[in-house]
């Protein structure tokens, strides 16, 4: 890991986890999780370079019809939620530091997600085909696999 780079590493045990609206200091920190190598390989993404992370950014921002929150680990930013439409359909989709993967903190940022900011129905989730992780944080706030696959090849979650 890049010693550089912002980590909530030395956060142990469960914590609190809380999400927040968006404030522009978080972007640094949201930039370089989605720099991290193993993060981009299990989401099937590509990084973007930083002029292209904060205009995509700007772009969520200021679209009413997204609904972005940072994700607070003991009141450390831990990484971001959101929900947005896509083809006809309204996604949600979420990125957690990987220094915090297998601590519960992508379930209870998703599960306070769904009941404080984002109450549609249905709502769906594309997840990478190798991303057994985020399969089973969805299945565990009530998501269920669809049989689809979108045309990136992600399989489809739906929450009824």
């Amino acid at each position: 890991m890049d010693p550089d780079r912002p980590s909530n590493a030395g956060n142990e045990g469960k914590g609190e986890v809380t999400i927040r609206e968006v404030r522009e200091d978080d972007l640094p920190i949201l930039f370089e999780h989605q720099r991290d190598p193993e993060g981009s390989a299990m989401a099937a993404f590509t990084p973007r370079d930083r002029d292209a992370f904060m205009a995509h950014w700007e772009k969520i921002l200021s679209d009413p019809a997204c609904i972005a929150r940072t994700v607070e680990l003991d009141g450390a930013v831990a990484g971001n939620i959101g929900s947005f439409e896509l083809e006809g359909r309204r996604e949600v989709g979420y990125w957690i530091d990987r220094a915090l993967w297998g601590r519960g903190v992508g379930t209870r940022a998703l599960e306070r997600f769904l009941r404080e900011a984002e109450t549609m129905r249905p709502l769906f989730a594309g997840v990478a085909p190798h991303n057994a992780g985020s399969m089973r944080v969805l299945e565990k706030c009530g998501f269920s696999r669809t049989g689809e696959t979108s045309e990136d090849g992600h399989v489809i979650f739906r929450l009824a």
